[in-house]
């Protein structure tokens, strides 16, 4: 593995929202989504299944919206286990909150259902294909986007057996899409800098990126946010989280982003900084 690329089993940790309505916005994610609540105290709720954290909401009344076209979260993703997982969370979704469903679509990678919460966060539930069916060219992984039925999608997929144990079944945020004001400053932040690796791109428009092999655990795109510059404090994104494997891979991050002059905050368990357009990014080792 190269000293300038991310280690192969790192991987995404929960998101962090601020949000208005806590009350509101816990309901939709534990009663739609179907997330567990893990923790709540003092204005902040972990949601999540068995241990693993997926949402941070932090009650932030005092804030605004951010102004449209800004840089930000395109959406938070999060992986299933299985497609009868997968159509329990639809189903929910669909049931509780059928407005807020957004598209759905097969990138030949995987199968995705898109969602936009109650105070506007776009939210990508989906389950991956077995990676021995993905096609790789020259480094890059084959996606698209094609018709993807919802309705023909849980006639085949759900299953009473998985809706009475939703709860119990794993999920984890398996890629984190964000708003950009351009893609080549994000590729020379998240991968000359950070040390993904490009999986995929779409013209100068969207950047995918990740590490080990697996087709993103991130991605940038313009269509919304195009020429945007930094953030102002404001509801939505607060922070995303991705996570190495050892101290190690933790110290090689810190010392490229010393070399190309990041500004880091270091507590000697996690480091923290900003992208381009003050997107927060925490980084801490499993180990």
């Amino acid at each position: 593995m190269s000293p300038d690329l991310l280690a192969g089993d790192t991987r995404m940790g929960a998101v962090t929202l601020r949000v208005a309505d806590l009350d509101t916005m816990t309901a939709y994610y534990r009663d739609a989504v179907t997330l567990s609540v893990l923790a709540a105290a003092g204005g902040q709720v972990v949601l999540g299944r068995g241990t693993e954290p997926i949402l941070v909401l932090v009650h932030s009344p005092e804030l605004q919206h951010a102004p449209s076209r800004s840089a930000g979260l395109f959406h938070t993703a999060i992986l299933f286990e299985s497609e009868a997982d997968l159509a329990t969370a639809v189903y929910a979704v669909a049931s509780r909150h059928p407005g807020t469903f957004t598209g759905s679509a097969d990138h030949l990678v995987s199968q995705a259902f898109y969602f936009t919460d109650p105070e506007g966060n776009g939210v990508e539930l989906y389950t991956d294909r077995d990676r021995s069916t993905w096609s790789w060219t020259h480094g890059r992984v084959e996606m698209a986007t094609l018709m993807l039925d919802p309705d023909k999608f849980l006639r085949d997929h759900l299953d009473p057996a998985a809706m009475a144990a939703a709860s119990s079944r794993p999920a984890t945020v398996g890629h984190v899409h964000l708003c950009v004001g351009d893609v080549s400053s994000a590729r020379r932040f998240y991968v000359d800098q950070l040390g993904f690796e490009t999986t995929a791109e779409l013209g100068n428009t969207a950047l995918f990126v990740s590490a080990g092999g697996y087709h993103h655990h991130m991605a940038m795109n313009t269509w919304q946010s195009r020429g945007a510059g930094r953030r102002r404090l404001s509801l939505g994104l607060g922070l995303v989280r991705i996570e190495v494997p050892t101290a190690d891979d933790m110290g090689s991050l810190t010392e490229r982003l010393t070399f190309h002059g990041i500004e880091t905050s270091d507590d000697g368990r996690t480091v923290e900084f900003d992208d381009p357009w003050a997107n927060r990014i925490l980084v801490r080792s499993a180990g």
